[in-house]
């Protein structure tokens, strides 16, 4: 299973008051924790959300990857891998992770998925 990645605005390293936690993205979390892809996709493909943001687009492609829509799964796990903007995420287990490693494990998992269902 691809990595799911939840941000808190704390992740950048700076002092948030809280009413700046309470407006970090929503990167459809706990829909794919609910394991409902279509809800995800609904949430993320929303015109108001951000696409260059480094957690959306990792969510977006483990939601497409749920979906088998295997090539946007991998076109947008590969722009959060050359994303210009990084920043640690909380990922679904507690740990915290670059998000630019969190997006090159899941592409490698992804490709490999691909490669074998290939065969």
């Amino acid at each position: 299973m691809l990595f799911t990645a939840i941000i808190f605005a704390s992740a950048l390293g700076l002092p948030i008051a809280p009413e700046a936690e309470r407006r970090a993205p929503d990167v459809a979390y706990a829909e794919l924790a609910a394991g409902n892809a279509v809800a995800a996709l609904r949430k993320l493909e929303e015109p108001s959300v951000d696409r260059s943001d480094p957690a959306v687009l990792i969510n977006l492609g483990s939601a497409y990857a749920r979906q088998g829509a295997t090539d946007k799964a991998l076109a947008a796990l590969r722009a959060a891998v050359t994303s210009s903007e990084r920043y640690d995420l909380e990922l679904a287990d507690g740990s915290w992770m670059d998000s630019r490693e969190v997006a090159r494990i899941a592409l490698a998992k992804l490709q490999r998925g691909a490669a074998q269902a290939a065969r």
